[in-house]
């Protein structure tokens, strides 16, 4: 049965995930329109979009043939491993185990690489294949994120509105700025992404094999808070053994 609570945390994951997904997407598309030129990002990405359409009119309906249960452990069991690989890179990141993800960084490179291509006769081409695979690349995950996450309950729809507002918002503000959009805190994003993404798993893992939630759907919270305590937890631990064994790095 749909509730509040299972609409606000289909669209709040959907939307977040998708945010991330399409800050990075962005980043090389500007890189690209501001170094070579808009023609080539427009068609890569116009492209790509293209072909994620077709992707989802192709396999989309395929997902009504299968039974509940079978999509709810199947898609529930990929989400857990999608998701804990989120969680871990944040936990890794937020210890100083790795450096933290910078898309002023990521632009720079890209708009580096792009001009060093600049001189080559095929440099439109190279800039709208770079567009092309930063929107397919980011866009499967985006898919998969709305599918994994609205496809257990039948909230597709809601998932999909999620999603959309994401991309919607990132252009907007990355037209207005026109620039990376370093200030998003992406890394806390990734963070609250993973832990929301691993808790849905464990709830439609557990109604796939046929378990009783108690409070149904609000199981989700305290699912959320379980992985969330254990996480900083594991940020905590990861820390002081970081401090107290690994020489500084800048970052």
């Amino acid at each position: 049965m749909t509730t509040i609570t299972s609409i606000t945390s289909t669209v709040t994951a959907a939307f977040l995930g998708s945010f991330v997904e399409v800050v990075e997407a962005f980043t090389i598309i500007l890189a690209v329109g501001v170094t070579q030129s808009w023609r080539p990002a427009f068609i890569g990405t116009g492209l790509a979009l293209a072909v994620l359409a077709v992707l989802v009119l192709l396999f989309g309906p395929l997902l009504g043939l299968i039974p509940i249960e079978i999509m709810q452990f199947v898609i529930g069991t990929l989400l857990i491993l999608f998701g804990l690989r989120w969680l871990r890179k944040a936990i890794l990141r937020a210890s100083g185990f790795i450096a933290l993800h910078d898309e002023e960084k990521a632009f720079a490179d890209e708009t580096n690489s792009l001009r060093r291509n600049a001189a080559d006769r095929r440099a439109n081409f190279l800039a709208g294949t770079a567009a092309f695979k930063a929107v397919l690349l980011e866009g499967v995950e985006v898919v998969f994120i709305v599918i994994a996450t609205g496809a257990g309950h039948g909230m597709l729809g809601y998932a999909s509105l999620g999603a959309l507002a994401a991309c919607v918002l990132v252009l907007i503000v990355g037209m207005l700025v026109h620039k990376p959009l370093s200030t998003v805190p992406e890394n806390r994003l990734k963070f609250v992404v993973g832990l929301m993404l691993s808790a849905f798993g464990v709830f439609w893992v557990g109604e796939g094999i046929g378990a009783e939630w108690p409070g149904a759907d609000l199981s989700l919270l305290p699912i959320f808070g379980i992985l969330a305590a254990f996480s900083f937890l594991a940020v905590k631990m990861l820390r002081q053994y970081y401090n107290s064994h690994m020489e500084p790095v800048a970052r």
